[in-house]
């Protein structure tokens, strides 16, 4: 059984047809990554999987180990093993980042009925994950994103993540707006956690990124359908190709 199973779905956003079908698998263990151009439905997917407000589903299914996750709410979902790294992380005035990272943490840990982390566990755990993302241990005294440059702010996504050790992770254009520099120490975070117990969804224009975190599978997005699925070799292509025929190929069908 797949970790994620997504059958037949469509979803709208006032009113207006967004995904027009979509149909994937992520086994347990595997990394896939999603490409294609603006506007194809890259975000609208990774939104609906999250469960943002504002998205009407109005067709298929969307399985996550077994279980509906359409029918779970946000809160429940991110407590299943489900993590949404934004393409555009929030600015959360006033509040801590150690503050906001250690009641999420134990959020999780409750609904999964797990001990609390204290501070002294937390602190540790934190600053070691901050080490391996090339991070101070400044960052956990700011406030969450306020005044981060858009490295910052996608590294700190990155640092949630492995705080939160989801089973799913996704990405949402986690690349938009870095330097090679930032981008290898996201890739290294993100494979960082890759194993038997972790599956990523990638979403992103560029092969670049899929250079340091290769795909097992690459599936391409657009006009709301994914029309083409293959190995870490059909990004290349693509790089070199472009979405222009896929495009063609997805209004034909």
């Amino acid at each position: 059984m797949a970790l994620l199973e997504i059958a037949g779905l469509e979803a709208e956003v006032e009113g207006k047809p967004i995904l027009r079908g979509i149909d994937l698998a992520v086994p347990l263990g595997e990394v896939h990554a999603i490409m294609g151009p603006n506007g194809s439905g890259k975000s609208t997917l990774a939104y609906v999987l999250a469960g943002r407000e504002g998205l009407r589903v109005t067709a298929g299914t969307v399985r996550f180990e077994g279980q509906d996750l359409l029918a779970m709410e946000p809160e429940a979902r991110a407590a299943a093993g489900l993590f949404l790294a934004f393409q555009y992380p929030v600015e959360l005035p006033g509040v801590g980042n150690a503050n906001f990272l250690r009641t999420a943490l134990n959020a999780v840990r409750r609904a999964r009925s797990e001990p609390e982390v204290d501070a002294l566990r937390f602190l540790k755990e934190a600053r070691s994950a901050l080490k391996r993302l090339s991070m101070a241990d400044e960052m956990l005294r700011r406030n969450v994103n306020v005044g981060f440059s858009g490295g910052e702010k996608k590294r700190n996504e990155v640092f949630q993540m492995a705080l939160l050790k989801p089973r799913l992770a996704i990405l949402d254009e986690t690349d938009s707006g870095l330097d090679i520099d930032a981008l290898k120490i996201v890739a290294a975070g993100v494979n960082a956690l890759r194993g038997p117990g972790f599956s990523a969804l990638v979403i992103t224009h560029y092969q670049r990124l899929l250079d340091h975190i290769v795909p097992d599978r690459v599936h391409v997005l657009t006009e709301g359908r994914i029309v083409r699925s293959g190995g870490p070799e059909l990004a290349v292509s693509l790089e070199e190709s472009g979405y222009a025929g896929l495009a063609a190929e997805a209004a034909a069908a």
